[in-house]
């Protein structure tokens, strides 16, 4: 595997995402920022913050799988969330267990989350983009 996540002491354990990714492989794949639109270009979960971000990740595991990778390959994540408050935190954390559910995966490398005022569609109310590292 070329990714070992870590949680170093000293450091605050947070349960959606470990604080380090040390990356090991040798193919890195930098994905485009995935919204809540499914192949048929349909937007999902108009107005739902954890539909869109089960949407969001369930499209990041679409897109490794095509270069031969998956969720354990990702080294680093960021959530643009539009109109960011800290009580959306629950819902982020929802819809990230809703796809980890769905995918059989535990998805916790480090993740950054940053609030925007708007994406590129007005029903889009989050993008997650990714890196990963492939052996």
């Amino acid at each position: 595997m070329a990714i070992t996540l870590v949680n170093p002491e000293g450091l605050p354990k947070v349960d959606i995402y470990r604080q380090v990714s040390v990356a090991t492989g040798s193919k890195l794949v930098f994905l485009a920022g995935q919204v809540a639109v499914d192949a048929d270009g349909t937007t999902v979960g108009v107005g739902d913050l954890p539909a869109q971000v089960e949407q969001c990740y369930l499209n990041i595991a679409t897109a490794l799988a095509a270069v031969g990778g998956s969720f354990d390959d990702v080294a680093k994540l960021t959530a643009y969330v539009v109109d960011w408050t800290p009580d959306k935190m629950s819902l982020l954390v929802e819809g990230i267990n809703r796809a980890a559910a769905k995918l059989g995966v535990t998805p916790v490398p480090p993740l950054t989350g940053l609030g925007v005022s708007a994406l590129a569609g007005p029903d889009l109310l989050v993008e997650v983009e990714a890196t990963a590292v492939i052996d």
